[in-house]
């Protein structure tokens, strides 16, 4: 597990193509149960220790999450992301060009639970909440391209369906149409980085953190 940044109210991770941040049917260990052991192994903590999931990001998807470590910033955090005042940049890789080489995508998701997929409609839409990102082309090799995007809104999937519908499924992502798997079973979609004003102090925290040891990702390094 690898600590990204931790003071007295937040702890935030870098969170492998394997790691699951809460329980789900296939009760494997998570995420949130390595960070609690790691808190209470280093603070020598009795009993249950406290930790807020502030947000999730999926399974096969690696990069930043963040966790509140009291219920004071749990809250705030909470109220944070949904009034969209931590900005949050997400690196993924396709295998087609986009026509644009930056825009702004709105779409109308609608979850299918059954599938644990969403379905991205380009009109409003019955029972559909609206998504919206911001992509560049930020790098390129022969074959992939890497793009930065900004999420303007947090939905089920919305990077993966929103890129899919446009033709750019991301690389290792079987469930949205790309043709191949990844050997690791994750995809090229990497929560690269975060912005934010602290919930209790308020310093201005910037987070980033680094791509999974990857062949590919290291073809695009630093950028």
């Amino acid at each position: 597990m690898e600590i990204l940044h931790e003071d007295n109210h937040i702890i935030i991770v870098n969170k492998t193509n394997n790691d699951i941040v809460q329980g789900d049917k296939t009760g494997d260990e998570t995420l949130a149960d390595q960070v609690k052991l790691y808190l209470k192994e280093k603070y020598s903590k009795p009993g249950d220790v406290f930790l807020g999931v502030v947000h999730r990001i999926d399974r096969p998807t690696s990069g930043i999450v963040i966790f509140a470590k009291t219920s004071k910033s749990l809250t705030r955090l909470n109220e944070m992301f949904q009034k969209g005042e931590i900005q949050k940049i997400y690196w993924a890789i396709v295998a087609k060009k986009p026509v644009v080489e930056q825009a702004t995508l709105v779409h109308y998701l609608v979850r299918n639970e059954k599938q644990n997929k969403s379905y991205a409609h380009p009109k409003p839409t019955p029972g559909a909440k609206e998504a919206k990102l911001t992509y560049r082309l930020a790098g390129a090799t022969d074959r992939y391209f890497l793009l930065e995007i900004q999420l303007h809104t947090g939905r089920h999937h919305q990077i993966r369906a929103q890129l899919s519908k446009m033709g750019m499924p991301i690389k290792g992502d079987l469930k949205y149409g790309f043709p191949r798997s990844n050997e690791n079973g994750g995809i090229h979609l990497h929560a690269r980085k975060v912005t934010f004003v602290h919930p209790v102090s308020n310093e201005r925290i910037v987070v980033i953190a680094p791509t999974p040891p990857d062949v590919l990702w290291d073809c695009f390094g630093d950028l």
